[in-house]
């Protein structure tokens, strides 16, 4: 036998007896992680010197390699898979397998000392087939209990679950995990929509590799209905029957809900969300108005908060009657009646031209509703324009009539001047208040002219011009005559309007020369007294 081989076997059984002089650490902490099928080198911390033996057991009981006087050994379990490092005793493994995971010693001795180590090998196998699976295809909010469970190919897994972008939080009493080193098992009691709106997200990992699911996975969470709402909450309290108004009705609800209507309690036979006043214009009175949305998954039905309105038909017209004959005031009574089709009537209000017609005198009477006035006698201040003006809650019409009252002519006038100068043109003017307007003669001293108009005119008057004009006027309904007179006087021309342009030029000679002949009395006057 080799010297040297004898001189290291001999240290290698001589090995367990010197425990107490082995210098320990000379391997790093574990656990060293590698990936099955892949490569791993435990180095020593031995910075590189002559080595006499280097001894890799595993598990403390197999031993892994040796290496001796130059020379490698290795167990059968290992070849081909192991290699070391003469100068720093470091081992490296090949084509790792699950069971090269455990506990890997290494002693070495050179000429001076002996040094020894120990680390934990791990060998991982990668992380494949994330996949989660729920118990239930879809679930109902406040009802179900979901399960999902998340489950990995791999070694030493652990487990991440993710709703959307944000980490499901396990709170230990609702919401409960188990992990096990290939799965994990989400429960979610009583679920809520907002627990799994999704996507939801398992993470599988482990020291060196990690693996979300491929497909995002979905759960359908059934809820509602909530909110249950009528819009608008709050309506007119009279709505106008035809108008556009509609009341709809909605809920937060997955599915979405179906809805029935109800009036005071009983049901419309409608099942639009939507339902317009066509659909319910049967229902005149007064009265509330809820809906129930219903949810066909969950099976809960939730009413809403009522409104109240009552449809009312509008004023379709209105029409004044009254008489159609000659009114003659004095003597004629007229009677207006407002008659209104279509609606209830809330309110009529009468206007004479334009403003309100109330009970000014004894003359005017309103029916107790308002709906007629009596007139009587009737005076000339009653012509004008008659409205009846119709309103209920929702609309409002008015009809009109046109008052003619019969009378005069009253006492006529004459505008005109009195005097005239010959050659001028005269104009005399009658007029008398009369309905219909009065008829005009006109004459001269007792006798008619040929004049029948309100305007007398004198295109360029003379002396036979002057004399008394009197005006005639005559009603021909009321057959009613009324006159007055006027002086017309004729005088010479020049004779009305001052004096004539030659007297006004002497006039202004003479103070002319009035003024000169004061003037030089006052130079001589002067002259006199200065020396």
């Amino acid at each position: 036998m080799d010297p040297l081989s004898l001189k290291s076997l001999l240290l290698l059984l001589l090995l367990p007896l010197l425990g107490c002089c082995v210098e320990q650490g000379i391997l790093p902490e574990g656990p060293v992680s590698a990936l099955v099928g892949g490569n791993v080198t435990l180095k020593t911390t031995i910075t590189s010197q002559n080595i006499d033996v280097i001894t890799w057991i595993f598990n403390n009981l197999n031993g892994v390699a040796t290496f001796v006087g130059g020379n490698l050994r290795v167990t059968a379990a290992y070849t081909g898979r192991v290699s070391l490092n003469p100068t720093d005793g470091s081992l490296t493994l090949s084509a790792l397998k699950p069971g090269d995971s455990g506990d890997y010693t290494v002693t070495v001795i050179t000429s001076d000392t002996t040094l020894a180590g120990e680390t934990k090998l791990q060998v991982v196998e990668p992380v494949s087939n994330v996949d989660i699976k729920s118990n239930v295809p879809d679930a109902i909010e406040y009802n179900s209990t979901v399960i999902l469970t998340c489950s990995a190919i791999g070694s030493s897994l652990s487990f991440k679950w993710i709703n959307g972008s944000v980490p499901i939080v396990v709170d230990g009493t609702r919401i409960t995990e188990i992990k096990t080193n290939s799965s994990s098992v989400l429960t979610i009691k009583n679920v809520l929509r907002t627990d799994l709106v999704g996507p939801i997200y398992c993470t599988a990992s482990n020291s060196l590799t990690t693996k979300s699911t491929t497909t995002p996975f979905n759960l359908t969470v059934y809820y509602g209905p909530d909110d249950v709402t009528i819009t608008p909450a709050n309506p007119p309290k009279f709505i106008q029957a035809g108008s556009t108004f509609n009341l709809t009705c909605s809920a937060s609800s997955l599915p979405p809900a179906s809805f029935t209507w109800y009036y005071n309690g009983m049901r419309i036979e409608t099942s639009s969300s939507v339902p317009t006043l066509d659909m319910i214009k049967g229902y005149t009175e007064a009265a509330n108005y809820t809906c129930r949305a219903e949810n066909p998954k969950s099976k809960r039905s939730v009413p809403s908060p009522a409104v109240s309105f009552t449809i009312m038909e509008g004023i379709s017209s209105v029409e004044i009657i009254g008489p159609t004959g000659d009114l003659i005031a004095s003597n004629s009574t007229a009677n207006l009646s407002c008659q209104a089709t279509g609606g209830t009537v809330g309110k009529v209000d009468w206007l004479k031209d334009g403003k309100p017609l109330g009970p000014s005198s004894p003359r005017v009477v309103f029916a107790a509703d308002e709906s007629s006035v009596l007139i009587s006698p009737l005076q000339k201040d009653d012509n004008g324009r008659f409205t009846c003006r119709v309103s209920n809650a929702v609309s409002s019409k008015e009809a009109h009539y046109n008052m003619r009252v019969v009378y005069g002519p009253e006492q006529p006038t004459i505008t005109a001047r009195k005097a005239v100068e010959v050659n001028q043109q005269v104009e005399l003017t009658c007029s008398a208040a009369s309905v219909p307007p009065a008829n005009y003669i006109w004459k001269l001293n007792g006798t008619a002219t040929t004049t029948t108009a309100a305007v007398f005119i004198i295109a360029s008057a003379t002396y036979k011009d002057a004399g008394t004009y009197t005006c005639e006027a005559h009603n021909i309904i009321t057959s009613k005559t009324t006159s007055t007179s006027h002086n017309l006087s004729v005088q010479g021309e020049g004779t009305l309007d001052g004096l004539s342009d030659g007297a006004i030029a002497g006039i202004v000679i003479a103070v002319i020369i009035a003024v000169a002949l004061v003037v030089v009395g006052v130079w001589h006057y002067c002259r006199q007294k200065v020396p």
